[in-house]
């Protein structure tokens, strides 16, 4: 099996899908954008081959890239970033090469919010209600109908990037200025008081779910960004029955096969759930890493099994919580990493410095520490979250 692997140098905690993916007996080649010698040598084991470009964003180049390891190496059995960035590369490149999985016409409805809200009715799981705006006029518009607060998201856009909070008209005027109708914008009601979490996992090549999960965030990503806030987020030991059932109409709805889904809800407070979006890929930074923590499970080997037509084994041992952490280099900490060692011991999993592109969602310093209750998991959290000046201490 040959198998094309886009940017597999970053993030650095994929590179780990080229070596279970070798492990299986697939022949992996790599494309991307950074020297070899920056690989190190054991994502250069990993690789059969690299082709590196000078820009990714360069679709004619990277097709040049993919033509000349197909001739080399024969028929290109998947070409797979697992990165939402490269998603639309992805699709264009299988759609070139007649490559299995996404298309570029199968990614409207994972691309677009609008598009995935009729999927979500059409699975029968509570969303509210949106409008697509393209200019200022059906803006206007939109708001006379919806009402105040809005949230206004790119209707193709990528996680919170350009995601406004539309609360009062000032704030409307400052949008107008900031967007200038250069994008279509979708805008949906803010929901008051609703907790973020989610509904992932992974569905083999008949579309069946083989893995599961969920994690709750401390608070949404937007208040998270614009307020700099201390993030934590969990995985959950177990799913909440009532979010695992809408999760499963909306992983049947969409169709997709053999690929990780991450899709995001908001809990309100009467106990229900609300639809927000469907991501098809995995979610970012460390998130796998802490489903493997949790799980005792290594979900880049059962990915590679399901590739080469295996089947996924799961973990025989009991589900923890795995607390994801972090702390921020604007403000001072009671804890450092020593005394979070000291505290939680063997516990801590996993300590890293963010990467920039993830620091200003997510924070610098990252931890993952595993919990086997939700006492214990609020303890790390005040803990790792404690301030030197407690009265500004955001938990």
């Amino acid at each position: 099996m040959n198998y094309i692997l886009i940017s597999p140098y970053y993030p650095g905690n994929f590179q780990s899908f080229a070596h279970r993916l070798k492990d299986a007996g697939v022949n992996v080649l790599g494309i991307g954008e950074e020297p070899y010698d920056q690989l190190g040598s054991e994502l250069q084991n990993a690789l059969t081959e690299y082709y590196r470009v000078n820009n990714l964003e360069n679709v004619d180049e990277v097709k040049r890239a993919v033509a000349f390891l197909f001739y080399k190496h024969g028929p290109i059995d998947r070409i797979e970033s697992n990165n939402e960035y490269w998603l639309e590369l992805d699709a264009q490149l299988r759609e070139q090469f007649n490559v299995y999985g996404n298309k570029t016409n199968d990614l409207k409805k994972v691309k677009y919010k609008s598009e995935m809200k009729k999927l979500f009715k059409k699975a029968d799981v509570p969303v509210v209600d949106g409008r697509i705006v393209k200019t200022k006029k059906e803006l206007s518009k939109a708001i006379d109908e919806l009402g105040l607060p809005v949230i206004a998201k790119p209707d193709n856009g990528v996680g919170s990037a350009a995601t406004f909070k539309l609360s009062s008209e000032e704030a409307v005027r400052h949008f107008e200025e900031e967007w200038g109708e250069a994008q279509v914008y979708f805008l949906e009601p803010y929901v008051e008081g609703g907790v973020l979490c989610t509904f992932d996992g992974l569905v083999d090549q008949k579309g069946n779910i083989v893995f599961q999960t969920s994690f709750t965030y401390n608070v949404p990503t937007l208040e998270l960004v614009k307020g700099q806030l201390d993030l934590a987020y969990v995985i959950q030991k177990e799913i909440d029955p009532k979010l695992e059932t809408y999760g499963k109409a909306i992983v049947k709805a969409f169709g997709m096969k053999e690929r990780f889904f991450h899709i995001e809800f908001f809990k309100i407070e009467t106990g229900d759930y609300v639809a927000l979006e469907y991501n098809n890929r995995l979610a970012g930074g460390y998130t796998i890493d802490m489903y493997n923590f949790a799980y005792s499970i290594d979900l880049f080997a059962q990915y590679a099994s399901l590739v080469t037509g295996g089947e996924f084994k799961e973990s025989d041992a009991e589900n923890q919580f795995c607390v994801g952490v972090t702390q921020r280099d604007a403000y001072e900490y009671k804890h450092d990493t020593n005394a979070i060692y000291e505290r939680f011991g063997d516990r801590v999993k996993f300590e890293q410095r963010m990467p920039d592109a993830f620091a200003e969602l997510q924070g610098n310093q990252f931890y993952a520490i595993n919990a086997d209750s939700h006492e214990e998991v609020d303890d790390i959290i005040r803990f790792v979250h404690e301030r030197k000046n407690s009265s500004i201490a955001n938990v």
